[in-house]
């Protein structure tokens, strides 16, 4: 291990060093010194010449080769020592910070079991999970993870989300409930129906998304980056400088060399370059093991200047499973109406579709359905037992010229036309979420500027649920178009604009929003596709949870761009001007960035969010 390897190379060192300045005799102790030297610094001159030979020398290891090397040229041997001493307990340091970044998280990159139990006509088999296909029938047993995402058909559990979702209380789950793949059953054994391929499983997803989430750096890492490219080449030109010009001026060349090799230690720009993007990493792992993704630095960065959220309604504030609340027929019987509903609604998988085919729950006979045809927005037209029969919104009623009975009850409305002629509507309803109203207060709490929800459905709904917990902006009747047209108006108002939604209409607007937030768990794979951050248990209270995560990431970072540049800057100062030693160089440049690494790692703590939820 890295960590135990540098511990034995510092002690062994720090005793030779010790040993050499308690011996009398110069030249042993001299060799005792250049042994002590390259114990503690041979991995750190490999890496100088390394970065030389790729024709890229200005980093640290450069740095502290050069004032190790000089200290030795001007005999200052325990100095040359200390110097590389310091640096690899602050490598330690860095060594343990990034370890524990990934220790943190490293949960969440075993949620994939070996085998999945495949249930066959021959018994149960042991096969890879890769191996199941959608439609296949698998059993999970006690203590065991759930292999890929699917639908209990048989058994009853509770099973542990905590991996995927961030909830410590086990959920209870039974048949016909959707079940996701890193989830652990606690108790009962399961029989599901397997819903999606290995590569598109939830875990498989939270993986994917995790390990590319480091490779986007933010605007933060990006500084530090260009930063640390000029301003190295720079610091060394300015040692050079001052060792030659106060000595053609006539001054002591050892003084100003020893000065110059001072002001390289404290140069060392190591706290910006490791805690910058260990705060990053931090921060995507904090808010990973609550159940958010982030698809990289650059998003988490973008959401703590988020002044405006923008919300869908349907399965983002309400919970998206619809119930028929009322059949109104106007000239047939309801059964009839709903039948004609139903037969309508065949080949469309929206939530509403699914709740009127539900609630009819007889067998529909493909056969007499003809000419199907899906206005996105808006309805379908079809061809039914030889009738035209319109099922959809207002929006499909006004285009075709049918004049119909607007109800003003709470719900979503669905009408119904047969042969040009209205035949009544379904009300159907939709429950809002239990932590929505609770959501708005926290971002409205955090000073965001506005808080607005976009839908589909007529104004009197939309305002009903809007009122109901707390939203004062509302826009209604919208097509998914008109969506994105709102979404894009916002920004022009020079607005940073978060949308959060979870359909596949929805996508447009995710992908154009500065910061896209999709519900994982019921949302469409183009919405988690198009968004930058995905919330697994679709819990809208966990939104502001990921700004106040992202807010807390980019506070440190400036914390420490402003903490590192300011110390370095009295330093070097104190340095050119003979102030310090190069011991108390090297001391000041491992203090700066030891104490940078660990305000990094506080970017890990999620217990003051996980009360928030």
């Amino acid at each position: 291990m890295f960590g135990v390897r540098t511990i034995s190379r510092i002690l062994l060192s720090g005793a030779l060093l010790a040993v050499g300045l308690l011996i009398d005799e110069e030249k042993i102790a001299i060799v005792i010194f250049i042994a002590s030297c390259l114990i503690i610094g041979y991995s750190t001159f490999i890496d100088a010449l390394r970065s030389i030979y790729n024709k890229n020398p200005f980093n640290e290891n450069f740095l502290m080769t050069v004032a190790s090397i000089g200290a030795f040229a001007i005999s200052e041997y325990p100095e040359g020592i200390a110097i590389l001493l310091f640096y690899q307990v602050g490598k330690l340091f860095e060594s343990y910070a990034v370890d524990k970044s990934r220790r943190s998280i490293r949960s969440l990159m075993d949620l994939m079991p070996d085998v999945a139990n495949l249930l066959t006509e021959n018994g149960i088999i042991e096969t890879d999970p890769s191996d199941v296909s959608v439609g296949d029938l698998i059993v999970i047993r006690p203590g065991e993870l759930i292999p890929l995402d699917c639908e209990i058909t048989e058994g009853a559990s509770f099973i542990d989300t905590s991996s995927i979702t961030g909830e410590s209380v086990p959920r209870s789950v039974s048949v016909g409930d959707h079940i996701l793949s890193g989830c652990i059953v606690v108790n009962g054994v399961l029989t599901a129906r397997v819903t999606s391929e290995y590569g598109d499983s939830t875990a498989s997803k939270i993986i994917s998304m995790i390990e590319d989430a480091y490779g986007s750096k933010s605007r933060s890492e990006n500084f530090v980056t260009k930063f640390a490219r000029y301003y190295t080449p720079l610091v060394v030109l300015s040692a050079l400088l001052l060792a030659l010009i106060p000595t053609l001026l006539g001054h002591p060349f050892e003084v100003w060399l020893y000065r110059a090799l001072t002001f390289l230690v404290i140069s060392c720009p190591c706290a910006l370059v490791i805690s910058i993007p260990l705060a990053f990493f931090g921060g995507i792992g904090g808010a990973s093991r609550m159940g958010i993704l982030v698809k990289g630095g650059n998003y988490l960065e973008a959401l703590a200047g988020v002044d405006t959220v923008v919300f869908d309604k349907t399965g983002t504030l309400t919970e998206g499973t619809f119930d028929v609340e009322k059949v109104c027929p106007v000239s047939l019987p309801g059964e009839e109406l709903l039948r004609l509903a139903a037969y309508g609604e065949f080949h469309s998988t929206h939530p509403i579709a699914k709740s009127i085919k539900d609630a009819y729950g007889k067998n529909i006979d493909e056969t007499l359905i003809k000419n199907s045809e899906e206005t996105a927005g808006s309805g379908i037209a079809s061809q039914i037992d030889g009738h035209r029969v319109l099922v959809g919104n207002g929006t499909m009623m006004s285009k075709f010229g049918i004049r119909y009975e607007q109800p003003y009850d709470f719900g979503t409305t669905v009408f119904i036309a047969i042969d040009n002629e209205y035949a009544g509507h379904i009300l159907i309803s939709d429950r809002i979420k239990t932590d929505s109203k609770d959501t708005v207060s926290q971002l409205k709490k955090m000073r965001i500027r506005d808080v607005c929800m976009l839908t589909g459905d007529l104004d009197h709904v939309g305002k009903h649920v809007a009122d109901s917990i707390g939203i004062d902006r509302v826009y209604t009747e919208l097509l998914p178009s008109d969506k994105m047209k709102i979404v894009e108006s916002l920004i022009l108002e020079n607005r940073k604009v978060s949308f959060v939604g979870d359909g596949i209409n929805d996508a447009p607007s995710l992908a154009r929003s500065d910061v896209g937030i999709a519900m994982g768990a019921m949302g469409s794979d183009a919405a988690i596709e198009a968004a930058d951050i995905v919330i697994l248990d679709d819990v809208p209270s966990k939104v502001p949870i990921a700004i106040r995560i992202a807010k807390k990431t980019r506070s440190i970072a400036i914390e420490n761009i402003i903490f590192a540049l300011g110390v370095k800057a009295l330093f070097l100062i104190l340095g050119a001007l003979g102030y310090i030693t190069m011991v108390e160089a090297v001391f000041a440049d491992v203090g700066v960035a030891v104490i940078a690494i660990l305000n990094s790692i506080r970017t890990l703590r999620t217990s003051h969010y996980e009360k928030n939820i």
